[in-house]
């Protein structure tokens, strides 16, 4: 019986390892096709997207022959990443702004956040856990919702069509908080009172206790807040009437007109500070998802 069971539990590892295995290829295949098409010249790609739209046009009467997708290149080219670094300085220079906006709104909403995480979950005032619910209802929201806020009173502050306008609310959001707080309220409650015991006051407890304990969560929280900010669309071209001021993510989705070769090597690019941001914190992600059974 036990050797049933056994095996039982080993074919039901080695199914759920190829289940989750076929998942990542299929979520890791368009990061491929990305890759392996930014090394193609620009003839081979279109020859080759080209074939598909006139298998899948209906009007070719060949919708069911079979496509030869090519997936590798036939020469390694870096005729695409030279035409974007090189021979087109828009990229970079929106690639800038992009990083001047981004990098502000990660800093400093991380540390706001951290502060008013640590003022709900440790200290005790009155009208806290009023205040707390108020945050939750303004996080629950669209940010579509905020837009015309934000509009109105970057309008009376005079700070329209510059970064000002997006930088100020991204660092004054709720999500952080939200998220920080939860992490901070599983810190064990007598590490704190022994150290208060000890003299420490909230500043020195906050720096020395709280800060390095809930240190995947800022991680995870700088992860996120980096990803939906690098990505963001709505906000620069509400708040910035200049082109020249947009971030890449605004130019990304024109700069492939005419040339799918560009397009694929520039999305490459664009991706890339994403992909190693994440694989830097993906240890702070598994040490937070084992923290947070800790109970206070």
């Amino acid at each position: 019986m036990k050797l049933g069971e056994k095996k039982a539990a080993l074919l039901q590892k080695w199914l759920m390892t190829f289940v989750l295995l076929v998942l990542a290829l299929v979520m890791l295949f368009p990061i491929g096709i990305t890759f392996t098409n930014s090394l193609m010249t620009e003839r081979e790609i279109g020859i080759n997207y080209d074939l598909v739209g006139k298998m899948l046009s209906a009007d070719s009467g060949r919708q069911h022959e079979f496509v030869n997708l090519k997936l590798i290149p036939d020469w390694v080219s870096l005729e695409q990443f030279n035409k974007v670094l090189i021979q087109s300085p828009k990229f970079l220079f929106l690639f800038w702004n992009s990083v001047l906006m981004v990098v502000p709104i990660v800093f400093g909403q991380t540390a706001v956040a951290a502060l008013a995480a640590y003022a709900f979950a440790m200290l005790r005032f009155p009208g806290r856990d009023s205040l707390f619910l108020i945050y939750i209802m303004a996080m629950l929201m669209p940010f579509q919702v905020t837009l015309v806020p934000n509009y109105i009173m970057a309008d009376k502050l005079g700070i329209l069509n510059s970064v000002a306008a997006i930088i100020l609310p991204g660092v004054f959001a709720t999500y952080g908080v939200f998220l920080l707080r939860q992490f901070m309220l599983h810190i064990p409650a007598p590490l704190i009172e022994a150290a208060r015991l000890d003299g420490a006051g909230a500043g020195t407890i906050f720096l020395t206790i709280v800060l390095p304990l809930v240190k995947p969560g800022l991680a995870a929280l700088t992860v996120l807040l980096f990803v939906d900010y690098w990505n963001m669309v709505e906000q620069p071209l509400i708040f910035l009437e200049d082109p020249l001021r947009h971030p890449l993510s605004v130019y990304l989705a024109s700069i492939q007109e005419g040339a799918r070769g560009v397009g694929f090597a520039a999305s490459l690019l664009y991706m890339s500070p994403v992909v190693l941001l994440f694989l830097y914190a993906e240890s702070y992600f598994i040490r937070g998802i084992q923290s947070s059974g800790i109970k206070g």
